[in-house]
């Protein structure tokens, strides 16, 4: 009953996300107005509102002026709940859960937001930087740590190691390829990471992401002609993947 009850916390928290993936990039409020339509402007009622449930009933569609609605709502609805059943079946109702569950939200927005604009926000980012200090000075063993300060060092080192790895690759990049390599958000987004995981992990991140993001960086060129793909979204992947294999990685590599 417990899962269950995460699952159906997580799809309605991905309901929320949902709010602020399409609203933060347009810098609108993502709590006032109420949902409605993009389309038509409708306010949506709490009936249609529901998630998973009031798309599949909709057929996809706006009930008002019969618009399709973008799969990416059920899709973040979902991956939301999964992820936080899966933290929950790794760490149970603990503190680790709360704080992973906060980053993997996070870590959606900005890669929704990052597919469809190439920008990760600011408030997720600065704010996720912030939070993993936050974090990391009152519960250390995020960091591994028994000390509110070796947490807090850890954790900002972790910071400054994530923010200038994606730097100095953008500034090598540019160096070679004669234009930019890495945006400033996916600097960011990689100190935000850092912040909230240190600095071994974030190495770990910075080696695993590429691998992701080669895959479809050579799809994108051979079948649309692209020089340029959101980084994003392959370093929360890559995030994902130290979160829950991270330390069997680093044993295995170094043990």
């Amino acid at each position: 009953m417990l899962t269950i009850s995460i699952f159906i916390f997580g799809l309605i928290f991905g309901s929320f996300l949902n709010v602020c993936i399409y609203r933060l990039p347009k810098k609108e409020s993502i709590i006032k107005p109420s949902s409605c339509c993009p389309e038509c402007r409708k306010p949506i009622p709490w009936y249609d509102n529901i998630p998973v449930v009031s798309y599949i009933l909709l057929k996809g569609r706006c009930r008002f002026c019969k618009k399709a609605i973008s799969p990416r709502y059920i899709i973040v609805e979902l991956l939301t709940a999964v992820l936080l059943v899966s933290v929950f079946v790794a760490w149970g109702l603990s503190i680790k859960f709360i704080i992973y569950s906060i980053l993997f939200c996070g870590l959606i927005v900005a890669t929704f937001v990052d597919f469809k604009h190439q920008i990760i926000p600011d408030e997720i980012t600065y704010g996720g930087m912030i939070l993993g200090l936050i974090f990391s000075l009152f519960y250390p063993p995020l960091q591994g740590e028994s000390f509110w300060y070796s947490g807090l060092i850890y954790s900002a080192l972790g910071l400054l190691v994530g923010g200038a790895s994606i730097y100095f690759t953008g500034v090598i990049g540019k160096l070679i390829f004669k234009k930019e390599a890495m945006g400033g958000g996916d600097v960011k987004l990689m100190a935000m990471i850092g912040a909230f995981l240190g600095w071994k992990f974030v190495i770990l991140i910075y080696f695993i992401a590429p691998f992701f993001g080669s895959v479809v960086g050579i799809i994108m060129k051979l079948k649309y002609k692209k020089d340029i793909i959101p980084y994003g979204p392959y370093l929360s992947l890559a995030t994902v993947v130290a979160i829950f294999w991270g330390d069997d990685i680093l044993n295995y590599l170094f043990h």
